[in-house]
């Protein structure tokens, strides 16, 4: 890789990123059952029909994964506690998963390791989803109840508490172009979700203010709309894409309110009184977290209802998720958000990370274009810094090979290979360079 720890600034972290139900195994310490766990048994959801009961046994493994962890010399671990292992069913507190995010969290602090935590990805309990989930306000009161639970538990010793990891998935992605749970294609749920999983971004901050708890934030995931080409359609497409996919989350959370080019196709369909809502939704936050993978190049589509919007494949190098491999939009997003938004605010890279159709060959693993991809976009993180953006830390994504949702256990993502038949755990030549590149000199 072509960077040393010593090119970034005194306290720079480096660490990675997991998520609760895609490594932990939910069949263990009385986890209730999850949207995610209908969505998958429904078939052609997810490829295989496979879910996250078993995924990489995280349950029983932590101690092995943060050993991994810790030799690589990261600073920190970003990991998240699952919503349905804690109250089961949305409400009831389960002693067996509180008692295993306390073995967590210890283990983490053991190895010398900064806990980042977050609260939510995705793991939404299926007593909530049957009363409506995200399309109900109910569920953000609901969610408020579990920060409180999980907070007294373990947030005494936590560095860092993110509320919501890529709101836009939770509402866009799995209401309006159906790929994720719960799986609809409505207006009126994603109109309904993408405002209650703001409110209840700021239900959280809220509970979490009330406790006392110190460098508190959000997730966010960035996509880079790219106009097509110079014409007034293609840059006023790739706008609109841009309001819906970042300005929508990033507007409200930094200024209080929502993009018009995306209220005028939700305005009808959105929760009565919702400007009510903004204020707490708006209320200061102390870093932002930026997950970023790649681009679109998006143009309009006028046959198509509103959005009306197209994205049209490029000819960049591409991941296994045939996602463009574009590291300048990292940088440009963490000089943008440093610009328009938040100002002088701390930015965490929480995840940056490529797929990779990755073998075990001999007993490694090569994997030569994860390590250029790690390394270009680190690098992109530090001309950020050198132009402003107060950049404090960047979370390779992920640890582990693991269950990538819709696709199953196709899509490799880790530093660490897993073999899901046998849960062997394998580093990858990425992995390795890392560690080579922020060994301390």
């Amino acid at each position: 890789m072509q960077f040393r720890r010593s090119d970034f600034p005194e306290g720079f972290l480096f660490g990675a990123a997991t998520a609760a139900y895609q490594i932990e195994g939910h069949k263990f310490g009385g986890a209730g059952s999850t949207h995610w766990d209908t969505f998958a048994a429904t078939p052609g959801n997810v490829i295989r029909a496979e879910d996250g009961a078993l995924a990489c046994d995280h349950y029983h493994r932590f101690g092995e994964d943060l050993d991994l962890l810790q030799e690589a010399g990261m600073g920190a671990y970003r990991f998240s506690t699952s919503w349905a292992r804690v109250m089961p069913d949305g409400k009831t507190p389960n002693p067996k998963g509180l008692d295993f995010y306390d073995m967590l969290t210890d283990a983490i602090l053991e190895r010398g390791l900064k806990p980042f935590q977050t609260l939510y990805h995705w793991e939404l309990p299926s007593a909530l989803a049957d009363q409506g989930g995200w399309t109900n306000r109910d569920t953000v009161h609901r969610f408020g109840e579990f920060v409180d639970v999980i907070t007294n538990k373990i947030g005494d010793r936590m560095d860092s508490i993110a509320t919501v990891n890529e709101p836009w998935c939770v509402a866009f992605l799995s209401h309006f172009l159906g790929h994720h749970a719960p799986g609809l294609r409505d207006i009126r749920a994603t109109a309904r979700a993408m405002h209650h999983i703001n409110l209840a971004h700021g239900e959280a901050m809220t509970r979490l203010r009330d406790k006392g708890m110190k460098n508190c934030g959000i997730v966010l995931n960035f996509d880079h709309a790219t106009p097509l080409d110079d014409t007034q359609e293609s840059a006023a497409a790739a706008n609109l894409q841009d309001a819906i996919s970042n300005r929508w989350f990033v507007e409200a959370i930094t200024k209080g309110t929502y993009p018009t080019e995306v209220l005028a196709g939700f305005a009808p369909h959105m929760p009565d009184g919702w400007q009510d809502d903004m204020e707490q939704i708006s209320q200061p936050i102390d870093f932002l977290g930026v997950n970023y993978y790649t681009r679109h190049r998006i143009t309009s589509d006028p046959d198509a209802p509103w959005p009306g919007v197209r994205d049209v494949p490029g000819d960049l190098p591409l991941t296994q998720m045939d996602w463009e491999i574009y590291p300048q939009g990292l940088y440009d997003f963490l000089t943008r958000l440093s610009r328009e938004y938040v100002g002088d605010l701390p930015l965490y890279v929480t995840e940056n990370g490529m797929a990779w159709d990755d073998k075990v060959e001999n007993g490694a693993v090569f994997d030569p274009e994860r390590t250029k991809f790690v390394s270009d976009h680190i690098l992109a993180a530090k001309r950020a810094i050198a132009d402003g953006a107060n950049v404090k830390g960047f979370f390779y994504w992920s640890l582990l090979d693991n269950y990538e949702w819709a696709f199953g256990y196709e899509k490799r993502f880790g530093m660490i290979h897993v073999d899901f038949d046998t849960l062997k755990r394998t580093p990858k030549a990425s992995y390795y360079a890392l560690k080579a590149a922020i060994a301390r000199e």
